[in-house]
C-alpha cells in the first residue's frame, strides 16, 4: 500500500477489522480538523466526544500527522469521525514550547528524519545537536541535510564542521535553485517509506520538497536579507509521492526542548560517550576530576569545549525533565491514594449504620 501500510500496522488492525470502520493515514492537522487519506480516497475528519475523554485521561493518544487511525466509513456532511489511534512504529517528540513536561508528537510512523539547515549565517552546530539526540531518540534514521549551497562561499569547510557531530550520520549538501545533491536523497525516499522534514524557520525545508515533488505544492516566501526564507509552512502535511514514498512537512521549529531522551543524548554524543568510558573514574562528571579523558581531549583539541558544553546542557534538561515527571506521578499517586482512602472509609462508615 503506497501510504506506509504495513504488517505491523495489519497486526494491530486486527481489534478493529469487525468495528465497521476502514483504515486511514493523517495526511495533514489543522488543530480542530484532520486531512485522512484511505482508500476512499482524501477526507476531512474530526475526534469525537468520546476520543476526547480517553485522551485527556492518557488512554489514547491524539492523532498527528503519520498516524494511522481507525474512521467510519459513513460521513455526515463531507467529515467523518477518527475512532481510534494505531499503535505508533516510530514518533518525533519534543517538549512543548513553554510547558515544563508536556510533549508534543511532532510526526509519526516516520523511517528517516532529515534534519535540514541551511549553508547561511545561521547554521548552528549546537541546534543540529539538539535535532540529533531528538531524531535518535525517535527510532527512525537521521540525515543532515545542509541547503542553500549556492549561498555559501565555502561548501567543503561547512561540511567538516558539521560532519564532525556526528560522523556516522549521512549529510548531504543541496541547492533547491540550482538541483545540485537533490538527486542522491532519493535513496532515503521511496516505496513505503515516509521522511520528515525538521528545522528551523527559513531553512529551505518547503522549497526542497516542491523540488521533490516538482511542482510547487508548498507556499515559499521570498528571501529576506539576512539570507533567510520567510517562514510559510503553518501546519504538518503528509505528501505522497507519484514515484513512491511519503514526506512530511513541518513548520519551522522556534523550539525544540527535549523529552526525557537520554538515550538519544547518548547517540548523538558518542564521541563524549566513548572518551567517557576510559575516564579513571566511573562517575566522572569531566570537570575537574583527575584522570578525565573527556577533558584531556578538549584540552588537546580533540573535542569542542562548546561540543561539551551542550551536551552538558541536553544531558540535564532530560533528567531535570525526568525528575520533574516522577515528582509530579509521585504527586498524582498520593492522590489517587487519598480517594481511595476517603472511599474506602466512607464505604464502612455507611455499613456500620
Amino acid at each position: 500500500m503506497k501510504l506506509g501500510w504495513g504488517p505491523s500496522f495489519q497486526e494491530a488492525w486486527g481489534s478493529h477489522a469487525s468495528g465497521g470502520v476502514e483504515p486511514a493515514r493523517i495526511g495533514a492537522d489543522y488543530g480542530v480538523e484532520y486531512v485522512l487519506y484511505s482508500a476512499r480516497g482524501d477526507m476531512r475528519a474530526t475526534i469525537p466526544g468520546r476520543l476526547r475523554m480517553a485522551i485527556r485521561k492518557g488512554e489514547s493518544v491524539r492523532p498527528v500527522v503519520g498516524d494511522w487511525v481507525a474512521f467510519e466509513p459513513q460521513s455526515q456532511e463531507g467529515t467523518t469521525l477518527i475512532q481510534a489511534v494505531l499503535p505508533r512504529r516510530t514518533q518525533l517528540v519534543r517538549k512543548a514550547a513553554g510547558r515544563a513536561d508536556e510533549e508534543q508528537v511532532v510526526a509519526a510512523n516516520v523511517d528517516v528524519v532529515f534534519l535540514v539547515s541551511a549553508l547561511t549565517r545561521d547554521l548552528n552546530p549546537r541546534r543540529l545537536e539538539r535535532y540529533l539526540a531528538v531524531a535518535w531518540d525517535s527510532g527512525a534514521q537521521p540525515v543532515v541535510i545542509l541547503t542553500k549551497a549556492d549561498l555559501c562561499e565555502d561548501v567543503e569547510a561547512a561540511r567538516e564542521r558539521i560532519a564532525a557531530l556526528a560522523p556516522d550520520v549521512p549529510l548531504h549538501i543541496v541547492s533547491s535553485v540550482t538541483g545540485e545533491g537533490v538527486d542522491a536523497l532519493w535513496r532515503y525516499i521511496g516505496g513505503t517509506r515516509t521522511v520528515a522534514l525538521i528545522g528551523s524557520s527559513g531553512v529551505g525545508k518547503s522549497t526542497l520538497i516542491n523540488r521533490v515533488l516538482g511542482t510547487a505544492r508548498q507556499e515559499v516566501g521570498e528571501m529576506r536579507e539576512d539570507d533567510k526564507g520567510r517562514h510559510t509552512t503553518t501546519h504538518r502535511e503528509l505528501f505522497v509521492l507519484p514515484q513512491g514514498g511519503l514526506v512530511i512537512d513541518t513548520p519551522g521549529m522556534r523550539e525544540l526542548g527535549m523529552m526525557e531522551n537520554e538515550e538519544g543524548v547518548r547517540t548523538a554524543f558518542v564521541d563524549i560517550e566513548e572518551l567517557a568510558a576510559t575516564c579513571r573514574f566511573n562517575d566522572c562528571h569531566h570537570e575537574n576530576e583527575p584522570g578525565c579523558a573527556v577533558q584531556a581531549a578538549t584540552r588537546d583539541g580533540r573535542l569542542a569545549p562548546e561540543r561539551l558544553e551542550n551536551f552538558r546542557k541536553l544531558q540535564q534538561e532530560a533528567t531535570r525533565l525526568e525528575r520533574q515527571r516522577d515528582a509530579q506521578a509521585q504527586a498524582r499517586q498520593k492522590q489517587e491514594t487519598k480517594k481511595t482512602t476517603r472511599a474506602f472509609n466512607d464505604f464502612q462508615k455507611k455499613r456500620g449504620r
